[in-house]
């Protein structure tokens, strides 16, 4: 077997490993990925973030075609089937993985397709698909291998009507009912792409309140309008144990209740996809959700390994994870952009979606921060008047004192694009970093991003 010798080879093709893989061809140096699928792109493009947006999309323009009066004159309202919706995502995710090929090309760095698994601190074997087991040797490497949904033992994922948040992209059919078990990011996105397709759906929280790192009003928001699209939450339960029928899923809760629906859909954590590393050879430890630690320039307990994205944990986003990448990359050969990233803006795409970068109210309140809030709410707007997205709101939270904007939280159409705005000026170092910003500034109208005007003038009116 003989041995490829490179200066970096990267484990995964995600956003993370990507943005590793790119930042250090750019540097000159020689550099191999590792895939363990037949295409690259990671669980981001193939099972989680784009597939989902790309279905969410899908979902938001049968939705509008259905409630929209102007529509009524073109015929009756229309049902999709899932799986019907979801070759367009299918479409997206051909094209993201055209485009990221050409990137690996482009770069000259090397791909092999198969499963790696370190040999030595120096040293992977692949076992590729087309070639069998190579020997990489490098200098240095990067574990992004992301992670994958936690799929408890007690719950038969095999029985053709339970999934995970990754095989729920493989559903041949439309349910008439589904129970999501787990209300964090996943399970409130879904909860809104199966409640737009018709399906009655009930969605289990263990904890107390949905999504509790949020802003507390923009939560309730959310809770209120899955609740007014017909989404049965239940607060405070956990599952006992998971029953399956040949045409239905029984889950019997803790509490003593029994839940029927034809479907069912566990989204209650991830964990990180080190167990096949085989990192016991290099002397590398993963947590109990399969996690790694870093240091601050994402190198682990091994000096030449770093790891980024999901399989270190928080904030597992993708958008976090680009960052992560080429930060490594930055950070191993002396680069400009070798920081830890702290702060990212929270996209979360449920319909409507939301956005949030900076403090939330709650956590001001305990810092005894003096704040005020403004508010613009869409239904006051004309464009989204115009465009028939009236639901949601802009809130801007900032200092008393100095007008130092401290947190820009969104609910609604085109949340994780407005939030972008808000972000850019509270970047901004000393007083252009203030709400004085958003009255001094002339915004195109009617556009949404005329909300910031709106929510600080409804603040500073309280101060000044």
């Amino acid at each position: 077997m003989t041995t490829r010798h490179y200066d970096v080879v990267v484990l995964g093709t995600g956003p993370a490993g990507e943005g590793a893989a790119m930042n250090a061809a750019k540097a000159g140096k020689k550099v191999a990925v590792i895939e363990a699928s037949e295409r690259v792109g990671g669980s981001c493009t193939h099972l989680g973030t784009i597939p989902s947006k790309a279905l969410r999309h899908a979902v938001k323009e049968i939705i509008a075609f259905n409630t929209n009066p102007m529509f009524r004159d073109i015929g009756e309202p229309r049902w999709f089937s899932f799986p019907k919706v979801l070759t367009h995502a299918n479409k997206v995710i051909d094209k993201q993985v055209m485009g990221r090929t050409e990137y690996y090309a482009r770069n000259r760095i090397d791909i092999y397709f198969g499963k790696g698994k370190f040999k030595d601190a120096n040293t992977v074997e692949v076992n590729t698909y087309e070639k069998g087991p190579e020997l990489l040797a490098a200098d240095k490497f990067v574990i992004a291998t992301g992670s994958r949904p936690y799929r408890p033992a007690d719950i038969d994922f095999n029985h053709p009507r339970v999934y995970c948040s990754d095989t729920i992209l493989s559903l041949s059919h439309t349910p008439r009912s589904l129970i999501i078990y787990g209300a964090g990011v996943i399970g409130c996105e879904y909860a809104s792409i199966f409640c737009g397709l018709g399906v009655r759906v009930e969605l289990i929280n263990p904890g107390k309140k949905l999504l509790s790192f949020l802003d507390d009003e923009i939560t309730d928001g959310l809770s209120y309008h899955l609740r007014d699209s017909g989404v049965l939450i239940r607060h405070n339960e956990s599952y006992e144990k998971v029953e399956t029928a040949e045409r239905s899923v029984i889950v019997h809760m803790n509490s003593g209740k029994k839940i029927r629906a034809d479907a069912f859909l566990f989204c209650n954590g991830r964990s990180g996809n080190t167990d096949s590393l085989n990192l016991e050879a290099i002397g590398l430890e993963a947590n109990s959700r399969g996690q790694l630690a870093v240091q601050e320039t994402y190198q682990t307990a091994v000096e030449n390994v770093y790891a980024a994205g999901d399989v270190i944990g928080w904030p597992s986003l993708a958008s976090a994870a680009y960052d992560q990448g080429r930060a490594v990359a930055a950070n191993m050969y002396g680069l400009d952009g070798g920081h830890f990233i702290h702060e990212v803006p929270t996209g979360i795409y449920t319909i409507p979606e939301i956005s949030s970068v900076g403090k939330t109210e709650a956590e001001l309140t305990a810092e005894k921060v003096p704040y005020e809030v403004g508010r613009a709410f869409f239904k006051h707007t004309a464009r989204a008047q115009i465009t028939g997205e009236p639901v949601g709101m802009l809130k801007l939270l900032f200092h008393r004192e100095t007008l130092e904007l401290l947190g820009i939280h969104c609910f609604g159409d085109q949340a994780s694009e407005i939030v972008h705005i808000g972000q850019a000026i509270m970047k901004q170092p000393g007083e252009l970093n203030t709400v004085k910003y958003f009255l001094n500034t002339t915004f195109n109208y009617p556009t949404m991003a005329e909300a910031y005007r709106v929510a600080a003038l409804n603040g500073c009116n309280r101060v000044f």
